[in-house]
């Protein structure tokens, strides 16, 4: 009897452990479940059962997809694959972004580049509908041989931009300084690849290799761990902090901090905050915060 009693309590123990991993633990991502497909017709695909979406470009149109989400604060990871072999012209862009002349957005874009060239990740933030806050670098590696992470964390306190768990770039809050900072506007994932062969690849001089064409991107392993913004409400409750968040007041550590330098110094091709001709006047305040 007390064997079967102490079996029975075992069980209960196990199954309550059970139902608490799988409230705390996110189900795996599916793009029919998160996103919706908004313009590009049959160029843009859900495929494997949700696990995968591509985006195309030919001649005619593009493609894009939006979440079906808003959050406010969040980790954010995506697993793309970006157009191979000839590129140029091309831009694929993946961002967060809420809606109006005032908007805030959170920008990585990718500029096709000639085959062989490495690819020009492009990044921005909007606050309160500025931006020009570009910073450029370029890809260590081939992101068209294979899936790479692109992550943004976003909270109160800052966003990181990273590549395969690398951060490359810290926009952090200043609002202390009146730099405007985006806080307050829900944003939906948006993602697109379009023609910008004007200005993509080497200021314009390339033009897009229609005989190419189509163009794909190629989209894989999505994860949230994010505010859910709804009905005037978020999911993570008055208080930000709470629930385990442990990313609402998450900063790039000392370690982190490194492995950017290492970036900008090899990596960087383009920084705002260093660009005098574009500012005669004087840099932006956040510039002036951040110079070494």
């Amino acid at each position: 009897m007390a064997a079967s009693l102490s079996y029975s309590i075992a069980a209960l123990c196990l199954s309550i452990l059970m139902l608490l991993a799988s409230s705390v633990v996110p189900s795996a991502a599916s793009f029919n479940q998160d996103f919706d497909i908004t313009w590009g017709d049959s160029r843009a695909k859900i495929l494997n059962n949700g696990d995968l979406l591509t985006l195309s470009l030919d001649k005619t149109s593009g493609s894009g997809f939006q979440s079906k989400n808003e959050y406010l604060f969040g980790k954010i990871d995506m697993r793309l694959k970006l157009v191979p072999g000839n590129s140029a012209g091309t831009v694929t862009a993946y961002y967060l972004s809420s809606q109006g002349s005032t908007h805030d957005e959170i920008d990585f874009e990718f500029l096709g580049n000639l085959s062989g060239d490495p690819y020009t990740l492009h990044t921005n933030v909007y606050s309160q509908g500025k931006g020009d806050r570009e910073q450029q670098f370029r890809l260590w590696f081939d992101p068209s041989a294979d899936f790479h992470t692109f992550s943004i964390l976003w909270n109160p306190k800052g966003i990181v931009f990273s590549v395969d768990g690398t951060p490359v770039r810290e926009f952090k809050n200043m609002e202390s300084i009146g730099v405007p900072y985006p806080k307050n506007q829900p944003m939906k994932i948006y993602s697109s690849i379009w023609n910008a062969d004007q200005w993509a690849t080497r200021g314009g001089l390339v033009k897009t290799d229609w005989t190419q064409a189509p163009f794909t991107t190629s989209y894989a392993n999505f994860k949230s761990d994010a505010c859910i913004w709804s009905s005037g409400a978020s999911s993570c409750g008055g208080s930000l902090a709470s629930g385990g968040n442990t990313w609402m007041s998450q900063e790039l550590d000392a370690t982190g901090i490194e492995r950017m330098k290492w970036v900008h110094n090899n990596h960087m091709i383009y920084n705002y905050c260093t660009d005098a001709k574009r500012f005669p006047q004087g840099f932006p305040p956040e510039c002036k915060a951040t110079a070494s």
